[in-house]
């Protein structure tokens, strides 16, 4: 059995911490209330931290400006970090937007809107007459 890095553990701890602050502590009416943390990846010499973030409902035209606001506050949220997590060194912090669950809902629509050309399709062909035939 594989035993958990350092920096496995700080990227799982970060990323509990994460979620905490961007739902407790920033106040920023600038800011999408619903920001997900997906993932936080830790550099080797755990000197940086990229948080990985999705916004539930927006725009894409904002996710620049709200990721923009996030990097503007990465000091402060670093200095909040760095009294949650007992560590010698608190990473410098930088947000990235995870693309994925966008990509996933993409994904899902274009599977259901072909599932249902098929079904209309099928149901304006009327019935199969190859199935009668193997009867």
């Amino acid at each position: 059995m594989k035993e958990f890095s350092r920096v496995d553990r700080l990227s799982q701890q970060m990323k509990k911490e994460m979620a905490v602050i961007l739902q407790r502590e920033i106040k920023d009416p600038r800011l999408h209330t619903m920001i997900t943390v997906s993932d936080v990846e830790v550099s080797r010499d755990l000197s940086h931290a990229k948080v990985f973030v999705t916004f539930l409902g927006m725009d894409d035209s904002k996710v620049e400006d709200n990721l923009k606001i996030l990097n503007e506050a990465s000091g402060f949220i670093r200095s909040l970090i760095g009294k949650r997590i007992q560590t010698r060194i608190v990473p410098h912090i930088r947000f990235a937007f995870d693309q994925s669950l966008n990509e996933g809902i993409r994904m899902a629509n274009l599977v259901d809107t072909v599932r249902k050309d098929d079904e209309r399709k099928r149901q304006q062909a009327g019935p199969n007459p190859e199935a009668e035939e193997l009867e």
